[in-house]
């Protein structure tokens, strides 16, 4: 994942080493030193003996455990850091054994998903105990770790970090001719909201016909939400681009006037931390229009940094775009402060510096 790359290349005071089970994209991710840990050959049916057999989240094999413990032996590692809380349950007899401090980091969805079963949750309780420490990146993720029952002063915030050097800041002219464009950018799963985003659309197009909307990125969802597109009628004005880099998404930045990240809680209690194509948008001075949805509010302050209506509220989004038609002011007023926002709390160096001045005190912490 993007955020997870920009944050391991952008330390400078410690050596980071990347323990994987497979690799892909390397001339996008270029990175060294990488260790291939790959799953065995009975993953799959050991997998299949916990989950659907056992009714309970898997954990890595023996052979598993002695290659993991060779690797940080062999690369003198002083202190693991797990991205995500379910792959901490899976490395638990990892974290149990190894010797050194060890961390686990929330993003969103790796907080709530499959708390409901008693076995993934006592699971997720012995994984929160066993580690040094548990870093999330909102406020609302750590109100859910410690609803999980989690010790708080065990949890750090450690925000997402964006390279502002990417995302330069640029004014936006109104459009002309009612040629509005919107854009939401960001995986085509439930929790994007994305059905609210074309209802919503839908509703705008008809006082602004000349409007169009891109949605950027591929997931799950895609071929339900375009047939839902020709449902409402819209198809002809909306743009599905399926993956695009970095700096094909920063043109549709900066030739749009909206950018739309309507976030919802997911049937399977998936969630967001805070959406960081929404950060890089703002970033760039693009008014953002989102939802009171976990931690979007810890970045958007509500008619002042974006603008934010309830979750799956659709005519609510509506409406608030229809009045930003109507007073270019608004726009002309968020966006400065949303990107100034994000570079007071968001940049990447600052959060790369510390999460390293993290590491250093574990690291100086006697076992």
């Amino acid at each position: 994942m993007l955020h997870i790359y920009r944050q391991i290349t952008g330390l400078k005071r410690c050596a980071p080493v990347v323990i994987a089970q497979k690799r892909e994209n390397a001339t996008r991710y270029p990175f060294e030193p990488l260790h291939i840990v790959a799953k065995p050959r009975t993953h799959f049916l050991r997998r299949f003996w916990f989950r659907q057999l056992r009714d309970q989240p898997w954990q890595i094999s023996d052979a598993e455990l002695s290659e993991l413990l060779s690797v940080l032996s062999e690369t003198r590692a002083r202190l693991l850091h797990i991205y995500f809380g379910h792959i901490g349950v899976h490395l638990l007899p990892l974290i149990q054994t190894w010797k050194n401090p060890s961390i686990v980091s929330f993003h969103g969805a790796d907080v709530m998903v499959d708390m409901d079963k008693p076995a993934y949750r006592e699971a997720t309780l012995r994984m929160l105990d066993a580690v040094t420490l548990i870093l999330v990146r909102s406020e609302s993720l750590r109100r859910a770790v410690v609803d999980l029952c989690c010790d708080p002063k065990k949890i750090e915030i450690q925000r997402t970090g964006i390279p502002l050097e990417e995302f330069p800041f640029r004014d936006r002219a109104l459009p002309k001719n009612g040629q509005w464009q919107f854009v939401q950018a960001g995986r085509l799963i439930e929790k994007k909201g994305l059905p609210v985003t074309l209802r919503a659309f839908s509703t705008f197009l008809k006082q602004h016909p000349n409007a169009t909307l891109t949605i950027a990125g591929e997931g799950p969802l895609l071929s339900e939400l375009q047939k839902f597109a020709r449902e409402l009628g819209v198809a002809d004005c909306v743009s599905f681009t399926g993956f695009i880099s970095q700096e094909q998404l920063r043109e549709i930045y900066y030739r749009s006037h909206i950018f739309l990240h309507p976030s919802q809680t997911g049937r399977d209690g998936n969630q967001e931390g805070i959406p960081n194509s929404m950060l890089e948008a703002m970033a760039t001075g693009l008014p953002v229009f989102a939802t009171e949805h976990g931690g979007i509010p810890e970045a958007i302050e509500n008619g002042v940094s974006g603008l934010l209506v309830p979750e799956r509220d659709d005519e609510a989004l509506a409406r608030a775009l229809l009045n930003a038609a109507q007073d270019p002011g608004l726009l002309s007023r968020i966006g400065p402060t949303g990107a100034g926002a994000v570079r007071k709390k968001f940049d990447l160096q600052q959060q790369a510096q510390r999460l390293e001045d993290i590491y250093l005190r574990m690291i100086a912490k006697p076992n």
